[in-house]
C-alpha cells in the first residue's frame, strides 16, 4: 500500500480542527481515518484528536484481517468505544461541552477495503469501473435530496448545508454506516473532509487521481484547488493506493 495525508486550515478558519491519519499495524493492513471536528469552545479539534490518536492506538496492535466481516465488526466495535470516549470527555470537561466530530475511515487489505462513515466527511474509490462516492452524507440536506424534497444542485448551496443529523462523540450511542468493496491492484481510496468535497468537484477528483504521477502531487493539487476556490473550511484528505511497491506514506 502506498499513502499520503495531508490537513490545512484553509485560508478563512484561524484553526485547524480537522485531523487524519494513515496506520499500518503489524502485518502490513493499513488503516485510514478523517476526522472533521465541530462544537464546543474551540474544541472540535480536540474531539477529532481523540478520534485520530485512539484509532491508531486501537490499530497498530491489531493482526490480520482476513475476512470483511473481521473489518467491519472492529471498525463497528471501536468506533462505539471511541464514540464514548469523546462523549464521556464532553461531559467531565466543560470547555468541551458539546464537542463532536464527523468521521470516515477505511480498513485497506489485499483483498478489500471496508469503509465506515459518520456525518458528512466522505470516501471515494477510482478503479477500472470509474470514479464513485462510497459514503452517505448524513447531513439535513441530504436527507432533503433523499426524499426528493430539493435537486443535488440546490443541496450545494442550500443555508442549511452544514446542519449534520450524525456525529461522533455528540451522544451517548451513535449510529454509522459500514461498506466493503474488493480493493486491486492500482485502485486509489480517498478519504476527505467537507472542506474538500464542497471545493472540488468529483470530476476534478477524478481527474487529479488520474493524472498525478505520483499521491504526494495529487494530495498537494486537491488543497491548492481547495484553496483557490475560497478555502473557506480546513481541508484534510487521505489518500490510499494498492500497490505492490513499498507505502511512501
Amino acid at each position: 500500500m502506498k499513502s499520503v495525508h495531508y490537513t490545512d486550515k484553509g485560508k478563512v478558519r484561524q484553526h485547524n480542527e480537522d485531523s487524519v491519519g494513515v496506520f499500518s499495524n503489524k502485518e502490513g493492513d493499513c488503516l485510514a481515518v478523517v476526522a472533521d471536528g465541530m462544537g464546543g469552545h474551540r474544541a472540535g479539534d480536540v474531539a477529532s484528536s481523540m478520534t485520530i490518536n485512539k484509532f491508531e492506538e486501537l490499530w497498530v496492535s491489531e493482526g490480520k484481517f482476513t475476512k470483511a466481516e473481521q473489518a467491519e465488526k472492529w471498525l463497528q466495535d471501536k468506533i462505539t468505544e471511541i464514540n464514548l470516549n469523546v462523549f464521556n470527555h464532553s461531559q467531565t470537561n466543560i470547555e468541551c461541552e458539546g464537542m463532536g466530530t464527523t468521521v470516515v475511515a477505511a480498513i485497506c487489505t489485499e483483498n478489500f477495503a471496508t469503509v465506515v462513515n459518520i456525518g458528512d466527511s466522505r470516501g471515494y474509490i477510482l478503479n477500472e469501473s470509474g470514479f464513485s462516492q462510497l459514503t452517505e452524507d448524513h447531513s439535513l440536506v441530504n436527507e432533503l435530496v433523499r426524499s426528493g424534497q430539493i435537486s443535488k444542485e440546490d443541496a450545494e448551496h442550500h443555508p442549511r448545508k452544514n446542519v449534520l443529523l450524525r456525529a461522533l462523540g455528540t451522544e451517548e450511542k451513535v449510529e454509522m454506516d459500514t461498506r466493503t468493496i474488493i480493493f486491486e491492484e492500482d485502485d486509489i481510496l480517498l478519504l476527505c473532509s467537507d472542506g474538500l468535497s464542497n471545493k472540488v468537484s468529483e470530476n476534478e477528483m477524478k481527474d487529479i487521481l488520474s493524472r498525478s504521477e505520483d499521491l504526494d502531487e495529487a494530495g498537494q493539487r486537491f488543497i491548492t484547488i481547495a484553496n483557490e476556490n475560497g478555502g473557506e473550511d480546513n481541508i484534510t484528505l487521505a489518500i490510499v493506493k494498492y500497490s505492490l511497491e513499498s507505502s511512501n506514506g
